[in-house]
């Protein structure tokens, strides 16, 4: 599968993605905050369907700098983030020094927490970089009876929207790094690696029926915070450095000379939930 020249990169080939290529996040872990956060309605959705709040025992995957970490705690929630990368590991820990978190530094299968513990497993945008069958039985095993999975995902681009600053920059990438280049649309390519994975969760025992919800929204960007978000998408931070800058320096280029300084791009936010089922009871003959 192929990928798209900008932001759009993250979504194609989430099931190929080598281990290798989820660890470079660590590599831009100083600026990872540059990424915008979840809309509050992923959080609504959390505690209406999943019973987030004060509390709440919730396991998060791959939490970064805590983009989703941050609002679970504001909930009241007390949080266990398993963040494979060790920089991103340390930024957090900082970042919630005075907060109900533990924070540890595994891959999301290797880490070993007690069975039937959380109320909540949940992956903001993280999902793809975890083998999906030993993930999905890893959150079976976590969860108590009854609990949830939640997986959400910021899409980078809507394809039944306009997106001129889209439309500026890909001639730019194509002309620079064409082997970034891809012919599936954002939307057709995020559907069909999603969908392959929670397929998974649809086909498995430990859980019922997924349910699937999406938000449009707009996101709202100046010059140098958006260069700042480009910079930690995964295709980009593999590019060579010099080209990687050059890239970073057009999509800056752009947003002032084309956009008058204010970018305003379509975006969608996509969640996944599926509560646990009750486990068999053991009898005593």
């Amino acid at each position: 599968m192929t990928q798209q020249p900008d932001s759009r990169d993250e979504l194609p080939g989430l099931l190929e993605r080598p281990a290798e290529m989820a660890a470079s996040f660590d590599r831009v872990a100083a600026g990872y905050d540059a990424r915008p956060g979840y809309p509050d309605w992923v959080f609504e959705l959390l505690a209406d369907r999943g019973g987030l709040g004060p509390g709440v025992d919730v396991v998060e995957i791959g939490p970064g700098v805590g983009q989703a970490t941050l609002p679970l705690l504001d909930r009241g929630a007390r949080v266990v983030a398993v963040e494979p990368g060790p920089a991103l590991a340390e930024r957090l820990s900082a970042r919630t020094s005075d907060r109900s978190v533990s924070v540890i530094v595994s891959r999301f299968e290797d880490v070993s927490l007690p069975t039937a513990a959380f109320d909540l497993v949940v992956a903001a945008t993280a999902f793809h970089w975890v083998d999906p069958g030993a993930g999905i039985d890893k959150a079976g095993e976590l969860l108590r009876d009854g609990g949830w999975l939640a997986l959400w995902w910021n899409i980078w681009g809507d394809d039944e929207r306009p997106d001129p600053f889209h439309e500026a920059l890909h001639p730019v990438v194509l002309a620079k790094a064409a082997h970034l280049a891809g012919e599936e649309s954002s939307t057709t390519a995020y559907r069909r690696d999603i969908a392959a994975r929670t397929a998974l969760i649809e086909t498995s025992d430990k859980f019922g029926p997924m349910r699937e919800d999406v938000l449009r929204w707009e996101g709202s960007h100046d010059p140098v915070g958006l260069r700042k978000m480009f910079a930690t998408f995964g295709a980009w931070i593999s590019l060579d450095d010099a080209l990687r800058e050059e890239l970073l320096d057009d999509v800056e280029r752009i947003a002032w000379h084309d956009f008058g300084g204010e970018v305003r791009r379509p975006y969608l936010t996509v969640m996944y939930m599926a509560q646990r089922l009750p486990r068999p009871r053991v009898t005593s003959l």
